[in-house]
């Protein structure tokens, strides 16, 4: 029995690791007739199937106003309890109007019960949840306690309440063991581990002989492209990686950021620029000059940096923290050498299944740079790290992982077992 399945944050657009992996979720379900809908701030989904409320978005007015005086203070103001449900209360009415128009069966929360970038959006939801008992999967990819910039705050009565809320009719999904083990150990509640997935049964397609890739943002064909493919946010741990172009001192080696800047911010930004300036490496940050994601079925985006991945001679991956770490097995799956800051979740979930990369502690080594070298210039010895690494990822981190995990989930509200 097919089912509608209501996606919920605040965005669903770009190449952030929320809306790439809602985007893999509506594939499996869509693949066994289950309807996806979608619902958020900022949409690049089909329109016939979505319902965009920019009051939802993260940038909207009213939430910029509310996180300026929620985070950094230990008191709040009437007026901020007063912006918070009225918000709440406003987005509320939007929720029932979506789950009214669509029909919607399964409602899907990405993200937006368990990192407060939107506090209003949150308390909407726990609100609408406990007011209707529809059934829900909360899928949780970073929560407010593992961001130090969350820790002073004046809401703690909503992130309370709301972030996760403990409602009978939400079943909650992790996407990673620390975060199932904190969540049961904060609030008591049970979670199921989904860890994020790709296609490895149908490996990426070859290059077009015709792809203008490397023109288009200024790398010339014989230039190496280091490819950091994250967001441009502090936590990604970029210094690093123009600290390792320096090292290399191959003035054909190029540093590729793909990502675009300012979900927390700009002055991150300005200040690797200014640190690739002084060192010397030639960092490209080419955001606008990948082409966007295409829409593939039941309205979900199809991942814009196939060809940026596909271009890269090494992947950069020096995070400081990571929910899971999308990017990293996105180079497994494209067959890409890659380096690794080892941070936590990389350390317990992801290391022990006998990854092969090239591995760094929080600095880097005359071994880390020597390795890197050995990966770009020796042809055999690459091509036998990421042949192991992509059977591998198909192995644990494949659809057919996420399909089993899918099949759990639906079934415990609908009692069939039609994934």
């Amino acid at each position: 029995m097919s089912q509608n399945i209501g996606f919920v944050s605040t965005r669903f657009s770009g190449t952030d690791g929320v809306s790439l992996e809602s985007a893999k979720w509506a594939k499996i379900l869509w693949d066994h007739r289950h309807i996806s809908y979608w619902y958020a701030g900022k949409l690049d989904r089909n329109p016939d199937i979505s319902m965009c409320v920019p009051e939802a978005y993260f940038y909207d007015r009213d939430n910029v106003w509310i996180n300026e005086r929620a985070w950094g203070a230990r008191n709040r103001t009437p007026e901020l309890t007063r912006r918070i449900t009225g918000v709440a209360d406003h987005l509320k009415g939007t929720l029932y109007d979506f789950v009214e128009t669509f029909n919607i069966d399964i409602l899907l929360v990405q993200n937006a019960l368990c990192i407060p970038m939107h506090i209003p959006l949150g308390v909407a939801l726990t609100h609408f949840i406990a007011e209707t008992g529809i059934p829900t999967i909360a899928h949780h990819h970073d929560f407010y306690w593992e961001r130090p910039r969350f820790s002073v705050n004046a809401v703690g009565d909503f992130l309370e309440m709301a972030f996760p809320p403990k409602l009978p009719s939400i079943q909650h999904v992790t996407i990673n063991s620390f975060a199932q083990e904190d969540l049961a150990w904060r609030t008591g509640a049970s979670s199921i581990m989904v860890p994020n997935v790709l296609d490895f049964e149908n490996p990426p397609p070859p290059p077009p002989d015709d792809s203008d890739f490397r023109k288009r943002i200024g790398v010339e064909p014989d230039d190496v492209l280091i490819l950091q493919p994250t967001r441009v946010v502090p936590r990604k741990g970029i210094e690093h990686a123009i600290a390792l172009v320096a090292q290399l001192r191959n003035p054909k080696c190029k540093l590729v950021v793909s990502h675009e800047s300012g979900d927390e911010g700009l002055e991150y930004h300005d200040a690797l620029l200014e640190l690739a300036h002084q060192s010397g490496v030639d960092i490209k940050f080419v955001h606008g000059q990948v082409l966007p994601a295409e829409a593939g079925a039941n309205g979900a985006s199809v991942s814009a940096l196939a060809e940026a991945y596909v271009h890269a001679d090494l992947i950069s991956y020096p995070s400081l923290y990571e929910g899971f770490g999308n990017a990293l097995i996105e180079a497994f799956y494209y067959r890409k050498p890659v380096l690794v800051n080892r941070y936590s979740i990389f350390i317990t979930d992801i290391e022990p299944k006998g990854f092969q990369v090239i591995a760094m502690d929080g600095f880097l080594t005359r071994r880390v740079v020597e390795q890197v070298q050995r990966v770009i210039n020796d042809a055999d010895y690459r091509n036998e790290m990421v042949e192991q690494n992509y059977e591998l990822g198909k192995r644990f981190f494949s659809y057919a992982v996420l399909r089993r995990k899918l099949r759990s989930l639906v079934t415990a509200f609908t009692g069939l077992d039609d994934l």
